[in-house]
């Protein structure tokens, strides 16, 4: 079954401006929402530092990552995905991002030269999601 996703055009546009921002860099931050049995909902985008000494990948600061899980809990909502660019790249798991995935139906937007996709970290393979814009 294919999940989806939703997301506000204004937090699509708020990544793919970032990954046009942090070009060459690799932008990223984590994706706050909600689980729903066919997929997720996107809320809030975390924006955060790229820790990363490389240009082609991407490490959330972990500062971020903790703040991010609390402000979600305050608002009954959980820390569901994360965000990141490839800059002058497709918007597709590369091999780097197979090896750093882990956490299980985890969900991944990943921003190309004005794309973005969503895929979800399945059973150790990533798994294409549709996204869908809503206005919540």
């Amino acid at each position: 079954m294919k999940r989806h996703v939703e997301l506000h055009p204004l937090l699509a546009e708020s990544i793919l401006v970032a990954a046009r921002l942090d070009h060459p860099r690799e932008c990223c931050g984590l994706l706050e929402g909600e689980r729903k049995p066919d997929g997720y909902r996107i809320t809030v985008i975390h924006p955060a530092p790229n820790l990363s000494g490389d240009p082609d990948r991407f490490e959330i600061d972990p500062l971020t990552h903790i703040k991010a899980q609390k402000l979600a809990r305050l608002r009954g909502r959980e820390i569901i995905g994360c965000y990141h660019s490839h800059p002058g790249g497709r918007a597709r798991p590369s091999a780097a991002d197979r090896l750093g995935a882990g956490e299980e139906n985890f969900l991944w937007l990943i921003a190309g030269d004005e794309e973005l996709a969503a895929f979800v970290y399945s059973r150790g393979e990533f798994v294409g999601a549709d996204c869908v814009m809503s206005s919540e």
